[in-house]
């Protein structure tokens, strides 16, 4: 993989928990983000640090990702503050800190699947997402490190 590559993160909310039935545009909330980010490989761990710019927000988020294994940890400094990890099998909790106030939430990670090519790195996660204690909805997030320019153009 490339120093220079890309992030994109599509996130998918079923707010219905009824499970095996097919959701409604209502009942689907999805997000796609892509970004230029840089990456490097340290200590058996895969790392990504890349900038979010939101509209609402006066300046961008500074983020940075690490995999290792079946645990994916997410940093987002700026006017939002957090660590999220997501571990297979595991709950997590973390405080939320955004610019309209602090959140508590947990993860409650089902899956975290790693696939690995020469030029790209491919994360799926499932998890329940909980704010304050009170379920919020099952979530999906896939997001691909690409590198910007293929192996053989080096």
């Amino acid at each position: 993989m490339t120093k220079e590559v890309l992030v994109s993160i599509r996130g998918l909310q079923f707010v219905d928990n009824e499970v095996g039935q097919s959701a409604s545009d209502e009942e689907l909330d999805q997000i796609e983000t892509i970004c230029p980010g840089e990456y490097f490989y340290k200590n058996g761990a895969h790392y990504v640090r890349y900038e979010e710019i939101m509209e609402d927000l006066p300046e961008s988020i500074r983020n940075m990702i690490k995999v290792r294994g079946k645990e994916f940890s997410l940093w987002k400094k700026g006017p939002v503050n957090v660590q999220l990890v997501f571990s297979e099998g595991k709950k997590t909790m973390t405080d939320y800190f955004t610019p309209f106030g602090n959140i508590l939430v947990a993860m409650d990670t089902r899956e975290v699947q790693v696939t690995e090519s020469e030029d790209c790195l491919e994360i799926h996660i499932a998890y329940g997402l909980e704010a304050n204690y009170q379920f919020i909805a099952d979530c999906n997030i896939t997001i691909e490190i690409r590198s910007s320019s293929p192996a053989g153009s080096r």
